[in-house]
């Protein structure tokens, strides 16, 4: 997200769609780290993943290691069990609310 955004060269914007895909990876990273609203942000990030796979990577190759897929996949991966298994107990959110909200 914030090379996406320009804040590691000094140069801050959000401009067009890829300003927009860089606020979605800070917010989510940040929610993921802090555990608030974990399941909802690795649904949305798998999904903004495997249309990022899709539209990306699999112009110049099938298989991933001929496109440079594997991290986006490895991601992807990473998203499914932070959906399965949730944040955790000790996550901001189970802190503040008991439960998870989502």
């Amino acid at each position: 997200g914030l090379q996406k955004l320009g804040l590691l060269d000094g140069q801050f914007a959000v401009n067009g769609f890829m300003g927009f895909v860089g606020v979605c990876e800070l917010a989510g990273g940040l929610a993921v780290a802090a555990g608030f609203w974990t399941r909802l942000v690795a649904l949305l990030g798998t999904i903004l993943l495997i249309g990022a796979y899709t539209t990306v990577h699999m112009g110049n190759g099938l298989l991933p290691i001929q496109n440079r897929g594997e991290l986006p996949l490895l991601f992807i991966a990473a998203f499914i069990i932070l959906f399965i298994q949730g944040a955790g107990r000790l996550s901001a959110e189970k802190l503040l609310f008991r439960k998870e909200l989502f």
